[in-house]
């Protein structure tokens, strides 16, 4: 059988993953590269190993040695998590990280990229059986977004995509036309929760891919904890890019947030 090798880090969307692929005959040899991977993983994977993201050598070894191909990376790995790991890093990782020209998130992921590639090992699209999880424009709670929060969405949408254009983050949160928070090493929640406090309440979270997303990786996401943070900081609209976004546990978020007075919506930039 046909074996797929996975490097998960945090959240639902590596489960996802592999019970995608495992439906259609693929055995999944799942590498959790940070702690605090979802357990159902090590229940599921057809084979389970558990290497610090800072072991590059180890990671790159051991999908040989188990005749793997083809990788995805999915779930959560923040620079913040990267860099953290890298306390002692291996001979390997220290090497690429001293040929990195800066330490962006694209200029980081392409370096591994192409150190898998060394080794002949092919990085999937991030979406090839999550297609299901992108969502087309629509608003999917109860409740509808205001003119003014529209306003809100249109702006954070435009922001958004300079902030990806810049390669800093995808997630923007906005009050009143102004900006209370942007994405940056810290990652999707720690900066909703900064920018929820500041809005004082009302904020409206808006989500986007990069002008020139790489669907290899880093593909925007959001699901339960990206509601939590909000909850947690009084956010009252979350947006998303339609057909580019992973939305994922989308009927519990959906549940949760209709009990809360959230609105949840996808947007196209051509309809703002």
């Amino acid at each position: 059988m046909e074996r797929i090798g996975l490097l998960a880090g945090v959240g639902t969307l590596p489960v996802e993953f592999l019970q995608a692929a495992q439906a259609q005959g693929y055995e999944v040899v799942c590498i959790a590269v940070i702690p605090g991977v979802d357990p159902r993983l090590k229940e599921l994977a057809n084979v389970y190993y558990d290497i610090n993201v800072a072991k590059l050598n180890r990671i790159i070894r051991t999908l040989t040695e188990e005749h793997v191909r083809e990788v995805t990376m999915l779930g959560k790995v923040t620079k913040e998590w990267l860099f953290k790991g890298l306390h002692l890093p291996d001979m390997r990782a220290l090497k690429l990280l001293n040929r990195l020209r800066n330490r962006k998130d694209d200029t980081i992921m392409l370096a591994i990229v192409d150190e898998l590639a060394k080794d002949g090992i092919s990085v999937l699209d991030q979406t090839k059986y999550l297609k299901p999880l992108m969502p087309g424009p629509q608003v999917f709670t109860k409740k509808k977004p205001t003119e003014d929060q529209m306003k809100d969405v249109a702006y954070g949408f435009c922001t958004a995509k300079m902030l990806g254009g810049m390669d800093i983050g995808q997630t923007v949160v906005v009050k009143n036309q102004a900006v209370m928070a942007l994405e940056a090493i810290e990652g999707t929640d720690a900066c909703i929760r900064r920018g929820g406090e500041l809005g004082r309440g009302g904020a409206v979270v808006v989500k986007t891919a990069k002008p020139k997303q790489d669907t290899r990786f880093d593909v925007p996401a959001v699901g339960l904890q990206t509601l939590h943070s909000m909850i947690e900081s009084g956010c009252s609209v979350l947006a998303i890019e339609a057909y580019r976004t992973l939305f994922a546990e989308k009927d519990a978020v959906i549940q949760e947030a209709d009990r809360k007075g959230i609105v949840i919506l996808s947007v196209e930039q051509g309809q703002l």
